[in-house]
């Protein structure tokens, strides 16, 4: 399995919503992604609560089934969607991706 953590800042406006606005508009969309990307095993996003300048606005974590599945993942027009809007929204992003250790 292969865990995926993205962690997004977004800009205080863009594209005419405030930083809440936006983060709800991002959450929406990846909520809805479990079922209907084969490999997706799992994804939780959570949006900050705790106000730190060095916080991150939202976070993603998300279990596939393999390597495959996520570039599968990655190149789903679901995904594109998410990144087309985030391409507006977001400030910044990280990414860490790794092979979890079967149980």
């Amino acid at each position: 399995m292969v865990r995926h953590i993205v962690m997004l800042k977004l800009h205080e406006f863009a594209d005419g919503h405030d930083k809440a606005a936006n983060a709800l508009r991002v959450k929406a969309l990846l909520d809805n992604f479990v079922g209907k990307i084969d490999g997706l095993s799992c994804m939780e996003v959570g949006i900050n609560q705790v106000a730190d300048a060095q916080a991150f606005d939202l976070v993603l974590n998300a279990d596939l089934r393999d390597w495959a599945a996520l570039e599968f993942y990655r190149d789903h027009p679901l995904h594109r969607e998410v990144i087309a809007l985030l391409n507006k929204v977001r400030s910044d992003r990280t990414v860490v991706d790794w092979e979890v250790a079967a149980s």
